[in-house]
């Protein structure tokens, strides 16, 4: 994670984003800050990056990289504005003992565009990482990936309109995808929850789970009553402050699979 010590609207980028709106840097702090006690009051883990200065979308870490079994790909972002954010986690990545950390060839936003379930990588595509990364990540992650097309453009990332829940579940907003990929979803997902706009207007499938505790947006109510009734035990955090910039929960949430138990064992 990295903390919103930056975090601004100074440009548009995706259709959340209004320059010159005013951000509450304070709150976004004390969000964040609530965040990160919620991961580790449930028993995980937080490591931390340093925020850059000039870089006020950096609190959205996960769109950097993605880290499966210790192996690390860094990131190569479509706008310019974000590009030097990669560099920084690629950095931390060679420093901190990940595996194998590689800046890609072809343009891929990290975890906005990449979700691990189980033994494959969904991988969407259609507004910024390059349908070409997919097989790239599939070559150095050595898992496959499968390609989904996302038609919304307020649904930018796949981490906006599809949440992992387990190593075989999901939840997803069948809108925000084309119609070759909802098909697949479908095929692949037959038990998958399926959300509203009630609720992905607040980033509500931009959430993190650990198979039982699913961390995500406060507002997103009929999400939430849906994972109680599967069984899983939701846990409400206001993040709103930073849906100025069009992100959420798991934007600011690298998951470092493996960081422990497979960079130990090469060290």
């Amino acid at each position: 994670m990295c903390p919103p010590t930056y975090f601004d609207v100074v440009y548009a980028i995706n259709d959340w984003m209004s320059p010159g709106e005013q951000v509450d840097r304070p709150r976004a702090l004390a969000q964040w800050h609530t965040l990160v006690d919620t991961y580790r009051a449930l028993g995980h883990e937080v490591v931390v990056i340093d925020a850059v200065e000039g870089l006020p979308d950096m609190v959205f870490v996960t769109d950097s990289g993605v880290v499966v079994d210790g192996v690390a790909l860094g990131a190569r972002y479509r706008c310019a504005q974000r590009r030097a954010e990669a560099g920084h986690v690629l950095r931390w990545f060679r420093e901190n003992g990940l595996l194998t950390p590689r800046s890609p060839r072809f343009v891929n936003e990290g975890e906005g565009d990449f979700l691990v379930v189980g033994d494959v990588i969904l991988g969407g595509t259609g507004f910024r990482s390059d349908p070409r990364s997919h097989a790239e990540a599939a070559a150095h992650l050595g898992r496959p990936v499968v390609p989904l097309t996302l038609v919304d453009s307020r649904y930018y990332h796949l981490n906006t309109a599809l949440g992992v829940l387990d190593d075989a579940t999901i939840a997803y907003l069948p809108a925000a995808f084309s119609p070759e990929s909802l098909l697949l979803l479908r095929r692949m997902f037959p038990d998958a929850v399926i959300a509203d706009e009630s609720d992905t207007q607040w980033l509500g499938l931009n959430l993190v789970s650990d198979g039982l505790h699913v961390v995500l947006p406060e507002q997103a109510t009929r999400l939430s009553d849906q994972l109680v009734d599967r069984g899983y035990d939701p846990v409400p955090v206001d993040y709103s402050e930073f849906l100025k910039s069009g992100g959420g929960i798991k934007c600011s949430t690298m998951e470092l699979r493996g960081y422990r138990q497979f960079c130990e064992m090469g060290s």
